[in-house]
């Protein structure tokens, strides 16, 4: 019989956690069989006070038991659940004829379709769609999420879909191209808060959702349902366009690590592999990289408009020598420029047409390229070498100290604001040939999931099967440098994680950058070992990282509490 496990939500959250806990292992000693749809389950066992008022569970057995009794005795609290469990029948709502129709779509099974999608592409965009999917088969939901990953979109909706969805979740860190779902109860949020607050989200995204219609830049509509987005503003379209400049900086970063097997100034010689590959790397790729962000800024604040003023904008921060920091401010410029144009210069109707291939293109390119040729290139091209020339310069104590600084904020947030701009600051100065910053974030983003994978293992018996099971993946997920891979730890248990995880990269950092480590590649994690004269010198690279991990590590398995304890103290409340 397929048993469903819920808690009473009046209890508390770390109660209920627990009492789940104890009742998942207990039915897996018992070869009782689980699941989280409702829809597929035939006993519903509740541990608390009362039954939640859902429709979906009218007809289902249903038994409602003490919490305390589901803590202390699970295997018993499952055996009077399957002898004493009984028929549910739903309440009927007593709401007015004005809340009636309300109600009838709060409540009751529904089709939803999502999309997800985070400046990197990779973990944030495949975890939020798996806790999004997971929540609403639990609800007995039908369900099918569209991932915007790294490699384009995976599982794509069919119009079809599109056209039979009740609601719309966009879980997006980035810009994302949203006119399939035009006419369609939409709700947005970040996948942060799609991961972590799922069941909050999708409660407020059935209250919430509101008709989405696509509309012009600069446009009133526009301004209203960026506002509504939440999580949009300068710090989503700087990482819009980060996710656009990722692949070009990692595909630029390998190749020139390629030329280094043939030696580290094999490159001058022309006409030799050593040579190509800098030229494709260096010379190419890495030229790119500022324009591809300043456009891709510009694209996310203006839409198609805002590309071509925002490239040709990245392309002087590169000939002025503003490097970094000019094509982001190139970026902005421009898209702001280009969203002004688009929504304050009225036309007749006969040359509206010529917008957004003429007008804003040229005006807008006009001023963000004066602006970055005559005022803004020039001093910021001198912070630029101020900044490259101290960090070359730097002594051992200060580059111990950003090296700490750097790593300590890779393990803040697991994937959030802090470690992106941590990430950001090492991407940027790649772009000047400026590497220790970039070897030492990405060892100290490879600390909290291989932590919690070295915990999991010295500490199995504070562990549930679960968890053990989550510590491998999380084991493979570090070795990818994907930090994300802590977060489930750090969901349940932030207080003893989080400290852990940034000591542990705080010291990885100092160490790596006292070792004097460089890293060409700004992705890949332990695999980009497998390019030769990527990283520099490997041994003590990997000493910094074992050394982080150990700390974080051996930290966490001490600290950490088992469920028995745990229980001990419930009890005693």
């Amino acid at each position: 019989m397929k048993t469903l496990l819920m808690t009473d939500p009046s209890l508390g959250q770390a109660r209920g956690y627990l009492a789940k806990r104890m009742l998942t292992a207990a039915a897996q000693k018992a070869g009782v069989t689980l699941t989280d749809n409702v829809a597929e389950a035939e006993l519903v066992a509740v541990a608390g006070e009362q039954a939640p008022a859902d429709a979906a569970l009218t007809g289902k057995k249903l038994f409602v038991g003490p919490l305390q009794q589901a803590v202390r005795d699970p295997q018993a609290f499952l055996q009077r659940a399957q002898q004493e469990a009984t028929a549910y029948q739903a309440p009927q709502p007593t709401a007015t004829l004005t809340n009636a129709p309300a109600a009838s779509t709060a409540t009751g099974p529904k089709r939803i379709v999502a999309v997800t999608a985070c400046p990197t592409g990779v973990a944030h965009t495949f975890m939020a769609a798996e806790a999004i999917e997971a929540e609403a088969k639990k609800r007995g939901w039908w369900v099918k999420v569209e991932t915007r990953g790294s490699v384009g979109a995976g599982n794509p909706i069919t119009p079809e879909e599109v056209a039979q969805a009740d609601l719309v979740v966009v879980a997006a860190d980035i810009e994302v191209d949203l006119e399939k779902f035009a006419g369609k109860p939409m709700y947005r949020t970040s996948t942060g808060l799609a991961l972590k607050k799922t069941k909050q989200e999708l409660d407020k995204a059935v209250a919430e959702a509101a008709v989405y219609q696509p509309a012009k830049a600069g446009s009133t509509a526009a301004k209203s349902a960026k506002k509504q987005e939440g999580g949009t503003g300068p710090y989503r379209h700087l990482l819009t366009g980060v996710s656009y400049m990722l692949p070009m900086v990692v595909a630029g970063g390998l190749c020139i690590a390629l030329s280094f097997i043939f030696g580290i100034k094999a490159f001058e010689e022309k006409g030799t592999l050593a040579a190509a590959l800098m030229q494709i790397g260096g010379g190419s790729a890495f030229a790119l990289m500022v324009p591809v962000l300043a456009g891709y800024i510009a694209f996310s604040i203006a839409d198609r408009p805002g590309l071509t003023p925002g490239l040709i904008g990245g392309m002087l921060a590169v000939s002025t020598g503003a490097g970094f920091i000019g094509g982001i401010i190139a970026g902005f410029l421009a898209g702001y420029v280009a969203r002004a144009i688009s929504g304050h210069l009225r036309l007749p109707s006969s040359m509206e047409a010529l917008k957004p291939i003429l007008i804003i293109p040229l005006v807008a390119s006009l001023v963000t390229g004066l602006i970055m040729i005559y005022i803004v290139g020039t001093p910021v091209a001198g912070l630029m070498n101020w900044l490259t020339n101290w960090l070359q310069s730097l002594g051992t104590a200060n580059a111990v100290l950003l090296g700490a600084i750097l790593g300590a904020m890779m393990c803040t947030d697991m994937g959030g604001p802090v470690n992106k701009a941590a990430y950001a600051f090492g991407v940027a100065l790649l772009s000047s040939s400026v590497y220790a910053p970039m070897a030492a974030i990405m060892a100290a983003g490879m600390v909290p999931p291989l932590a919690m994978g070295v915990a999991t293992l010295l500490a199995r018996r504070k562990f549930a099967q679960s968890e053990q099971e989550g510590g491998k993946a999380a084991l493979v997920l570090g070795l990818c440098f994907i930090s994300e891979g802590a977060i489930p730890f750090a969901a349940r248990d932030p207080m003893r994680v989080l400290p852990c995880c940034i000591l542990g990269g705080a010291l990885t950092g100092a160490l790596s950058m006292a070792f004097g480590a460089k890293l060409m590649a700004p992705h890949g994690g332990l695999f980009v070992l497998l390019i030769p004269g990527a990283i520099q010198p490997v041994l003590l690279y990997l000493v910094a990282i074992i050394a982080g991990t150990a700390l974080a590590g051996i930290s966490y398995a001490i600290v950490k509490r088992s469920d028995a304890d745990v229980a001990e103290k419930i009890e005693a409340q």
